[in-house]
């Protein structure tokens, strides 16, 4: 046995074995632009070899920088927040980031605090904070001023103490009440989300605010929880009540619940009434019939959200970023019956 373990390889060795100096191994490392090829393959090649590992913290000591970002997401697998998580690790990943990630239930602002205090104490460079639901906003900004932050929400008129990026979710939510008047519908009920969720207020005022625009009534609304099953109790109330020309669900799940529920009733759709969702789901093309709904570029969301992380770190002043929604027209909206 040996009294000390072997050294592991320093950027001196990969310099030695590239036959480079020490300086065009550090350019390498850290993606230089004036690096040529041939030489930033053979000292790729040394690291290999020598099985080179990053000191990340004696880099953090010289620079100053961790080189991670912590997000903070709900604990859900609700299609906006994964959705909006994915993005964001792939453009932080694309940017030359790590990503620290903690998913807490909003349970409550003091364990929300602690998630802060955790990420300041990794020395991360900065926070993203995909905050669909109020709960978190309160301990955001608590920490906004100790490390660069951008709140990842959809109601913005919420966040002005914050660097936000977002969907524009009420302006989504008046194309699709739009579409449906412009076909004709004046009964157009919403089935809404939770109204804890900011998404869902969004969604209900623009919904509201486009009829009202229309000097149409904007009184038939339900209260949902994102879930088919609630789509299928509220088209079975519906059918009960009194049938719309047209339903607007405030995501793709409810409105999946609401086609089932009508197709046994017998309900011709798009004939007897239209549905409209918000997401465009995978499978929002395949339902019977095809669903009208709303994208959400979250890819696009992820990208501009770390350019904001990055002016920020800079000290560049940045403006809040807003990504208008995309009308998907299908088969599940036509005129009314006259």
């Amino acid at each position: 046995m040996h009294g000390s373990a072997a050294r592991s390889p320093g950027m001196h060795d990969v310099a030695r074995v590239a036959g480079v100096s020490h300086q065009t191994v550090s350019r390498v490392l850290n993606d230089h632009p004036n690096v040529r090829r041939e030489t930033k393959e053979r000292v790729q090649q040394a690291i290999v070899e020598l099985g080179y590992r990053r000191n990340t913290a004696a880099r953090t000591l010289v620079t100053n920088r961790s080189g991670v970002i912590g997000v903070v997401t709900p604990r859900s697998v609700l299609y906006g927040p994964t959705s909006t998580l994915i993005a964001v690790e792939a453009a932080a990943r694309e940017a030359g980031f790590f990503v620290s990630l903690v998913s807490v239930d909003e349970s409550g602002q003091a364990l929300l605090s602690n998630v802060f205090e955790h990420f300041m104490d990794q020395g991360v460079d900065a926070m993203v904070v995909i905050a669909p639901s109020v709960a978190l906003l309160a301990a955001a900004e608590a920490a906004s001023t100790r490390c660069p932050m951008v709140l990842i929400s959809a109601d913005v008129a919420s966040c002005k103490t914050f660097h936000t990026a977002s969907v524009d979710n009420e302006d989504g939510a008046r194309k699709l009440t739009k579409h449906l008047i412009d076909l004709g519908h004046r009964d157009i009920v919403h089935l809404a989300g939770p109204t804890a969720f900011m998404e869902s207020r969004a969604r209900i005022r623009g919904w509201s605010a486009e009829l009202t625009s229309a000097g149409l009534p904007a009184d038939r609304i339900f209260d949902g929880d994102w879930t088919a099953g609630r789509g299928y109790e509220v088209g079975g109330l519906l059918l009960k009540e009194r049938l719309p020309t047209a339903v607007f669900a405030a995501n793709d799940q409810m409105a999946l619940g609401l086609i089932r529920a009508f197709t046994e009733a017998g309900i011709a759709m798009p004939e007897q009434v239209s549905v409209v969702g918000f997401d465009d789901i995978a499978a929002a093309a395949y339902l019977s019939p095809p669903l009208t709904t709303l994208r959400q570029d979250f890819e696009l969301l992820g990208r501009r959200c770390i350019q904001m992380l990055t002016a920020l770190m800079a000290g560049q002043a940045v403006a809040n970023e807003v990504i208008s929604p995309e009308m998907v027209i299908r088969d599940s909206t036509a005129p009314p019956r006259t």
